[in-house]
């Protein structure tokens, strides 16, 4: 800002006529409606007209707006309002392609600049809705019309701890509170009008993260049609009227002119450009004197306003100080700059001036010993892992997600920067992130892996994961090996903690021919027994569960990540030894028919079954030829299982695609009439039928709890789900939703290893360890889930970033037992 440089080094007195206010803090000279109008009608011109003709004409569309011009070019309002009637009238006769979807205007604020917008708006066709409505509109609202959605702060702004908009309280302390504008707004618009001032503190419309999310590339079948495809997002357009760069829409960060009205804002790159044949991206019209364009009537509006304070102005030179002027509060008021320096009211420029300092200095604070670390995926178990390189000040650590909410990790640390990107869509971006890091830790579902790790070995980075190793990424070892880098799998709790407490076990059995302890382990001052003792019965099992509370529901369970996940697991086949018998259980359910009655931890009335092949962990434990049961299974409550067997039963567990869950087919239905049709029943058939032919297929009488069930999930209800062609992949969303943790609850991890040991004598020797965490309360901490994968995860990446002699190879956490407890005992200390 030189010019203010400038200003207050020469000790000029600046007057800003648009800060002249009454006691209520309302501006007392300005163009406001004329801002509005010019606005409104330029970005009518911008993103349905001119600027994106090529694209829009090269795509298929021709809208009514391309007739609208710019502001100046009308010699009064008049004629631009009869321009704008002119497009209203071929919008009422249903001229707008489908493939655009319904036109939904925003309009920020409720002053003087959004109430001119609004008033151009009104000669449109047009409904005004309430933003809780915008979901609904932009899916189902009708194409002759137009929908204008005024936005005030209380319908965005939230209490950070809690509570509702205080409009006193906001504008004394707006750091209290977070904008929802870009989570539950802003998806839905077409076109933005921001028309609010933005002061330091206060939360930001839209930030760069939220620009990236919000222009992500999505493709809606539903408003295709031959040779006209769907617009690549919703959001095409932005008039910033307040002209405030780097304000409340955070990516604007110059004005535009008035010869050069528009720009296109390209989230990935953050970056703007003059050039329209850009294949995505937002229009931005910031010009900061709007209401030049309509000449006569704007100064007509403020010489009026600003004649009454012509003399007082006149009393406002600089050979008087500050405190001694004679001329109105008013006019005081809006005094910026007085001998040298900003006025009181003013002193937040040089806040936000320091700020934006100190963010310029955080950008340079990479030195050449810092340790680069990549984070793909931002679920809740990225917090603790973030949270704990936070700590490393030699490390920086890049989270990447496709989720906005990858930027709340910005704030636990100086060293934590995010990107939004879509590991799907963008692989060039993730290879970049992948080659100019020299540790990537994925947190991204277990199918991506083997796409992530080609990565790695092509840009030798090394790399962690806390899932599973598959055969696909065990036929990678040979190349991770040439590629010099190591891959650690298997590094959270099941699989990782569960395999570091089992091998300090055996391994001790193996040692000292058996020896008696129980966790917390110390260190191990046994005594040997001559000979090696044998492991001939290891069995394992861990569930992630709601706490006992929590968990008063049909499923007796929670969700805290993906429910398609948890229940393809339960229709995923299994393996495992039992008595020296190999046990087989197929791909359709068949652990359901296999359950283990649990006798631990009576209270917590559990229930086991097993959980993948087993029988590979022989030989990656060290006791093949000697264990005579392995068994690795997963801990649910008991009612889980039937509950599950039961959605099998009525189809809901399907994962064919269903012609009545198209969702660009027929009307909408309901969870009632869904589950007639998987019944083949019709959709109109009384409930209490309904109810009585599920029940005889679930199996009759005995399985009425099973039926109650489902009646409390919801599937015999009115409510309409949205659908997503198959029944599971419709079923999913719903279970996220109702059987999702509310704030309060607490989860809750299990873990238990009995292990039985033969001596060289031929006695037996039984070793129970076990391991319980509490997930803390929401605003305190993490989950157990989320502490134990994400902690864990954490120290395994470190320990191979201080390269402690582990070998290059695809390998698991069961080889890092002793490394990882005495790095553990460090971070606990």
């Amino acid at each position: 800002m030189e010019m203010l440089d400038s200003i207050l080094a020469r000790k000029i007195r600046l007057i800003d006529f648009e800060k002249m206010t009454d006691v209520e803090d309302r501006r007392l000279v300005y163009f406001g409606k004329w801002a509005g109008y010019t606005g409104f009608i330029d970005i009518l011109h911008g993103p349905l007209g001119y600027p994106f003709r090529y694209v829009l004409a090269l795509w298929g569309h021709h809208t009514p707006f391309i007739h609208i011009a710019l502001a100046h070019n009308y010699s009064d309002s008049h004629m631009a309002i009869n321009a704008v009637r002119d497009c209203g009238y071929e919008i009422a006769l249903n001229r707008m392609p489908r493939s655009i979807g319904p036109l939904i205007f925003v309009f920020t604020g409720t002053g003087n600049v959004s109430k001119g917008a609004q008033e151009l708006f009104r000669h449109f066709p047009h409904e005004f809705v309430d933003a809780s409505t915008l979901p609904q509109v932009a899916k189902k609202g009708q194409l002759n019309k137009v929908y204008g959605c005024v936005v005030s702060r209380a319908d965005h702004m939230i209490r950070k701890e809690g509570g509702i908009y205080k409009r006193e309280e906001f504008e004394k302390q707006p750091e209290l509170y977070v904008s929802k504008f870009a989570s539950e707004i802003a998806p839905y618009a077409t076109v933005i009008l921001n028309c609010v001032f933005w002061g330091v503190n206060t939360p930001r419309l839209l930030t760069i993260p939220d620009a990236k999310i919000l222009l992500t590339p999505r493709v809606n079948k539903s408003l295709e049609v031959p040779g006209c495809p769907s617009l690549p997002h919703r959001l095409m357009a932005i008039c910033d009227i307040s002209a405030d760069p780097g304000g409340s829409i955070e990516f604007m960060t110059e004005c535009t002119t008035i010869d050069k009205p528009f720009t296109v804002y390209d989230a990935d790159l953050n970056q703007s450009t003059d050039s329209f044949d850009a294949p995505s991206g937002c229009l931005i019209c910031s010009i900061d004197n709007m209401p030049a364009q309509l000449p006569v009537e704007a100064s007509e509006q403020f010489g009026s306003l600003l004649l009454p304070y012509v003399m007082d102005l006149l009393n406002c030179s600089t050979d008087q100080p500050f405190n001694s002027l004679q001329c109105s509060e008013e006019v005081k008021r809006a005094i910026i700059t007085t001998d040298g320096e900003l006025t009181p009211n003013y002193k937040y420029i040089e806040e936000l001036r320091n700020e934006q300092r100190r963010s310029a200095h955080k950008s340079r604070a990479m030195t050449p010993t810092t340790r680069r670390v990549l984070l793909l995926g931002a679920g809740m178990v990225s917090d603790p892992l973030a949270k704990y390189f936070a700590g490393l000040p030699h490390v920086a650590l890049t989270v990447a997600d496709s989720s906005r909410n990858v930027q709340r990790h910005s704030s636990l640390g100086d060293n934590i920067e995010t990107v939004i990107v879509d590991v799907h869509k963008e692989t060039e971006r993730i290879n970049e992130l992948v080659a100019r890091n020299e540790l990537c830790i994925s947190l991204l579902p277990y199918t991506l892996h083997p796409q992530i790790v080609r990565m790695c070995i092509k840009n030798q980075t090394n790399m962690v994961t806390s899932s599973y190793i598959t055969p696909e990424l065990q036929a990678m070892n040979d190349a991770c090996k040439t590629a010099g880098i190591t891959v650690m799998n298997e590094a959270g709790l099941d699989p990782g903690i569960d395999h570091m407490l089992a091998m300090q076990c055996i391994d001790q059995v193996h040692a000292y021919g058996g020896k008696w302890f129980r966790l917390p382990i110390k260190t191990f001052r046994g005594r040997g027994f001559g000979s090696d003792g044998d492991v001939i019965s290891f069995v394992s099992f861990a569930g992630g569960l709601p706490a006992p509370e929590a968990s008063d529901n049909a499923l007796r369970y929670k969700f805290s990540w993906s429910p398609k996940g948890v229940l393809m697991a339960l229709t995923s086949p299994a393996r495992y030894l039992m008595n020296g018998n190999v046990v087989e259980l197929g791909s359709n359910g068949e652990v359901f028919e296999d359950l283990h009655e649990i006798d631990f931890m009576p209270g917590f009335n559990l229930i086991g079954y097993a959980n993948r092949d087993s029988t590979k962990y022989a030989e990656i434990y060290g006791v093949q030829g000697e264990c005579k049961t392995l068994l690795r299974g997963t801990l649910r409550y008991k009612g889980f299982v039937e509950a599950v067997k039961a959605l099998k039963q009525i189809g809901y567990l399907s994962t064919e695609k269903k012609d009545f869950l198209d969702p660009t087919e027929g009307p909408d239905l309901t969870w009632k009439q869904i589950t007639a049709s998987l019944l083949n029943q019709q959709i109109d058939i009384f409930p209490d039928s309904l109810k009585n032919i599920a029940l005889d297929c679930l199996g009759g009488e005995g399985k009425i709890r099973e039926l109650n069930g489902l009646d409390q999930i919801g599937l015999f209800s009115d409510a309409t789900p949205e659908r997503h062609l198959t029944p599971l992949d419709t079923l999913v969303p719903h279970l996220a939703k109702a059987l999702a943790y509310i704030p309060g609850e607490k989860d809750l991890v299990i873990l238990n290893h009995d292990i039985v040991a033969q001596l060289p004598s031929g006695a037996l020797e039984y070793h129970r360890i076990n391991l319980v965490a509490y997930g803390e309360q929401p605003k305190n901490g993490y989950s157990a889930m989320a502490s134990t994968v994400g902690y864990t995860t954490a120290i395994v990446s470190n320990m191979i970033l201080d390269v402690l002699g582990i070998a290059p190879g695809a390998s698991s956490g069961a080889r890092l037992r002793s490394r990882l407890r005495r790095s553990w005992s460090r971070s606990r200390s």
